[in-house]
């Protein structure tokens, strides 16, 4: 089996949308599908239902074959120092997975693939992303089809958004990637936008991608059924 490649940026929004294009114009050229992680909320002050610019490019770059992933509700509602999907009983998790399925549904971005803030996941929220028909869940050690109950485990690496971004960690994130692609594994990058336009994170995530790349890993997406599960499936949400 050849490896796997899988980018993913969030943070999306009015401010960043013109690094997270450029960024992905470089995917593109490359012929790296995206996964974008999405939030209807981005802090107090931004919404995602108030932003028609950022809504209708995410419209386009889904039409182009992006996966849209939803990535929270309100980050900014949580005191918590950990993420906003991160200890949250079932019942508030219901209600967050709820709220923000609407709002993407009224976008017409409705996506049932979910990956949370930090990456981390309660127990709760767990059972309840099924109940509210969500089929995949992007966690920090693997991914998951809800469905089957099946786990692929995989570490996501990255910049920002939960990750460090400092110089010696984008190298570290370029070794990663070799050592993961050397071995055929799947190699799963992330990015925050609003990292995109600080020096050498750009760079760095795209010397990570071309790596893999050099390895003979295979561009994949955020998508159920799992292609790591069964490859020739093209059913995709």
């Amino acid at each position: 089996m050849t490896g796997q490649l899988i980018v993913s940026v969030s943070g999306i929004g009015a401010h960043t949308r013109d690094e997270a294009a450029a960024f992905c114009a470089q995917l593109d050229s490359r012929g790296v599908g995206v996964s974008l992680l999405v939030a209807p909320r981005l802090g107090a002050d931004y919404r995602l239902d108030r932003d028609p610019g950022t809504v209708d490019w995410l419209t386009q770059r889904r039409a182009g074959g992006a996966a849209i992933v939803l990535h929270g509700f309100d980050e900014a509602a949580t005191k918590r120092r950990r993420g906003e999907f991160a200890t949250l009983p079932a019942h508030e998790a219901n209600l967050r997975l709820l709220g923000a399925d609407r709002v993407l549904e009224h976008l017409g971005l409705r996506t049932r693939l979910f990956a949370a803030p930090g990456w981390t996941v309660s127990e709760g929220t767990v059972r309840a992303l099924p109940r509210n028909g969500f089929r995949l869940l992007a966690g920090l050690h693997g991914v998951t089809d809800l469905v089957v109950g099946h786990t692929e485990r995989a570490r996501v690496i990255g910049v920002g958004a939960g990750f460090l971004t400092t110089p010696w960690w984008c190298r570290m994130v370029v070794a990663t990637t070799d050592r993961i692609a050397r071995r055929d594994g799947v190699v799963r990058l992330s990015v925050g936008a609003r990292q995109l336009s600080k020096p050498g994170v750009a760079e760095a995530m795209l010397e990570a991608v071309d790596t893999a790349l050099g390895h003979g890993c295979r561009p994949e997406r955020y998508r159920w059924p799992l292609p790591v599960v069964d490859v020739g499936a093209e059913l995709s949400a």
